[in-house]
């Protein structure tokens, strides 16, 4: 027995040093597992960043987080070595074999690069493709009087005759560019919580339909455009339920109640989507009622115009005349209905060669009475005033960083200007129209009974007050969801419409809100900024400024008198 009981310690002893063995074996290859997973995470890793010698073996760069080939601008998602290597092997094979690996294909990569700088700057600033070659010419000639003096002369001279800026260059590069703009924006779009859509229908100088920057249609009917628009979208994969707005300029193929391009957008996507008339547009029409009620002074004004400046002998004869007797302008300015400022710009311009224009006129045996009629000339500088404020509106208006709060905000603020210009023209007092006052003192100058009919030009006003009023009636509909933006927490529950907007609960909101009501904190908080806001606003009305600190000192000084006298 006592033999069995040593036999069976001596087995479990060796059975335990047995699974010391393996269990030791078993860490040590999770060691070296683990050691390799590291190096091969490590790895991994320097394969997902850039490599700075993918530029001179596949001329890739990294730009924004992205590698970006320099020879056709595309991007790379996934910055892997065998992705960039496949791309510059497919694509570039013959860029390969001509400029093999090494200075020569640095060289080449630079001078693309250049390439596409100079290809942006021709299409920004509006140039023909063939400028390209001039360009080039033009940096040639510069270069070499500008590194005379330097030592590596010659060697810059070669680079910018190595550069490619040929018409067809440039054309295949702007064609690259937009592509990757529009790459960019489409991934932009994916990327945020919503999106809007801006719209536009319109005719170009071939009488080819244009809709927008989005498609190109023969057919300007509402069911073709949102077809047209349809088809971009889904060939972009744009996420349609991201869309909150739709931004329109206002034709009948755009707002038809039935198949109209927005009616069948909220039909297809089955909810409702804000819908606006573009408010600068809206601005536009309601500026053309001037051209409605005194037509045949703009009229006047744009057949003397053409006749001196669309005849090459009467615009150089007339530019002399300028010039003769010092006028501060030296040709007068072509009239565009595209061009929302030209009329004022138009009619300011005219009114400051008016003397010339008549002396012209009489040299060459045209007579227009009306130039000297005071009725006609009460009208022309009571338009050059108004559009010159029409002008203002819409400069006002336009730019980068202006919410439709600010522009609803505009708007309204020149309907109120319209009523102030109304009891101006009324009383006689002109403080708002400088041109009108100047010429009636004149007048009155001259010939001091003479009256002047201002009434009538009071009724014009009047008119333009009411084509404002009736318009902007989305923005109008909307005041009390724009208002939330600003001041929540004065706001009631029951005034912000959230169905257009998705993903968002009207039970949490509620909740949200009066809780937002109730804290002292965020209410302090939107009462700072409201104080900055007020601050900003002062600074830009300087005169208001100045009153408010007049009454605010006048008011004290009240109120410490009859604190004394009380006591």
């Amino acid at each position: 027995m006592l033999n069995g009981l040593r036999r069976s310690y001596c087995f479990s002893s060796f059975t335990f040093k047995i699974s010391l063995i393996r269990a030791s074996r078993l860490l040590t290859a999770a060691a070296n597992i683990s050691s390799q997973d590291g190096e091969k995470k490590k790895k991994n890793e320097e394969y997902r960043t850039f490599q700075e010698e993918w530029t001179e073996e596949f001329t890739f760069v990294e730009r924004a987080g992205s590698a970006v080939c320099l020879i056709c601008n595309d991007k790379i998602a996934s910055m892997k070595r065998s992705n960039v290597k496949r791309h510059f092997d497919t694509r570039h094979a013959t860029f390969a074999s001509k400029y093999p690996a090494g200075d020569s294909r640095k060289k080449a990569c630079d001078c693309n690069s250049a390439s596409f700088a100079g290809s942006l700057a021709i299409v920004r600033n509006g140039k023909p493709f063939t400028d390209g070659e001039y360009a080039k010419t033009f940096m040639l000639d510069v270069a070499n009087e500008l590194f005379d003096d330097l030592p590596n002369k010659d060697k810059i001279i070669k680079r910018i005759q190595d550069m490619s800026l040929s018409a067809r260059t440039v054309h295949d590069r702007t064609i690259m560019m937009s592509n990757q703009v529009e790459e960019t924006q489409v991934k932009d779009i994916n990327a945020a919580p919503f999106f809007s859509l801006a719209l536009d229908e319109s005719t170009d100088v071939s009488h080819l339909s244009q809709f927008g920057v989005i498609a190109r249609c023969w057919s300007t009917r509402g069911e073709d455009l949102f077809k047209s628009f349809m088809e971009f979208a889904q060939e972009n994969n744009l996420p349609m339920d991201k869309l909150l707005s739709v931004c329109t300029d206002g034709a009948l193929c755009m707002l038809g109640t039935n198949k109209g391009f927005v009616a069948l957008l909220r039909e297809h996507e089955n909810r409702p989507i804000l819908s606006f008339h573009c408010i600068l547009h809206q601005e536009a029409l309601c500026a053309q009622m001037c051209d409605g009620q005194l037509g045949e002074v703009m009229s006047l004004v744009i057949r003397l115009i053409n006749f001196i400046v669309a005849r090459a002998l009467n615009d150089r004869q007339f530019k002399t005349l300028l010039d003769e007797v010092g006028n501060n302008y030296h040709s007068l300015l072509l009239h565009s209905n595209v061009h929302w400022l030209s009329r004022g710009k138009v009619l300011s311009r005219f009114a400051a060669c008016l003397n010339e224009i008549r002396t012209f006129l009489e040299m060459k045996g045209i007579e227009h009475p009306e130039l000297a009629e005071t009725e006609w000339l009460l009208k022309f500088y009571y338009l050059v005033d108004m559009t010159e404020h029409l002008n203002q509106l819409n400069v006002k208006m336009q730019g980068i960083g202006n919410t439709v709060l600010s522009l609803q905000q505009a708007v309204f603020a020149f309907e109120n200007k319209l009523e102030l210009f109304i009891m101006d023209l009324e009383t006689g007092r002109l403080l708002h129209f400088e041109k009108l006052r100047q010429f009636k003192d004149a007048c009155t100058a001259s010939e001091p009974t003479q009256n002047f009919d201002l009434h009538r030009l009071a009724g014009f006003t009047s008119s333009l007050l009411q084509s404002f009023k009736a318009r902007f009636g989305e923005f109008r509909a909307h005041t009390r969801l724009f208002k939330f933006i600003t001041h929540p927490n004065k706001c009631s529950l029951n005034t912000a419409n959230l169905s257009y907007i998705l993903g968002v609960s009207v039970r949490d909101f509620e909740a949200e809100v009066a809780d937002l009501k109730a804290s002292d904190m965020w209410v302090n908080k939107f009462k700072s900024l409201n104080e900055d806001l007020e601050r900003i606003q002062i600074h830009a009305a300087p005169e208001v400024a100045l009153m408010v600190s007049i009454i605010t000192t006048l008011f004290k000084r009240i109120n410490s008198e009859a604190y004394y006298t009380h006591i």
